[in-house]
């Protein structure tokens, strides 16, 4: 690379600097490089994202894979929570592999997350999921920890789940994810 305007050795750390330095040196705004019509564009853009929260259709693949692959790593979570004898832990990220797998198929079919609360039969209904699947996920939604919780002290959580019943979990939870993952990894 050449040398600089300032004589610098040229490496790309001092082209760096001197680019930032420049700019701080000469105040650069951003109103300026907007003409008006942007500026309309963009606040009009802001109430419909306000209104919607929807993302930019190029983005809904990446994210809906981003959030299957956090569903994956949960349900790995999963695996080493039943291996280790917390079977409350192990159902509780059966839930979540089947939440984050249900809200990555909503963003590839609405560009967003769907809103729930807590019930994940509602969720698989409201993506469009087969009744199958949401049966699947009707079986998992009483462990999201709010839920489980209100009905069992923490301390005991483990004792109310069995290693099988825990195990059974996590084939509901795969099969809800082998059904996301049909769509996600398709799309």
């Amino acid at each position: 690379m050449s040398q600089n305007q300032n004589g610098k050795d040229g490496t790309s750390n001092s082209r760096n600097e001197e680019d930032l330095e420049q700019l701080l040196s000469q105040g650069i705004t951003f109103h300026e490089e907007l003409n008006p019509t942007d500026t309309q564009v963009t606040a009009s853009q802001r109430v419909d994202d306000e209104e919607d929260t929807t993302l930019p259709a190029q983005e809904h693949l990446q994210l809906a894979l981003a959030i299957f692959a956090e569903a994956a790593q949960d349900m790995a979570t999963a695996a080493v929570e039943l291996s280790l004898g917390r079977h409350f832990a192990c159902a509780d990220f059966c839930n979540q592999v089947a939440e984050k797998s249900v809200q990555a198929v909503s963003v590839l079919r609405f560009g967003r997350r769907t809103a729930y609360d807590h019930d994940l039969h509602a969720l698989g209904s409201a993506v469009g999921a087969p009744k199958e699947i949401q049966d699947e996920m009707a079986i998992l939604t009483p462990f999201h920890p709010e839920t489980f919780y209100a009905d069992t002290p923490p301390e005991e959580a483990d004792e109310v789940i069995n290693a099988e019943q825990a195990s059974t979990y996590i084939q509901h939870a795969r099969t809800v994810m082998r059904w996301a993952r049909n769509i996600v990894l398709h799309a």
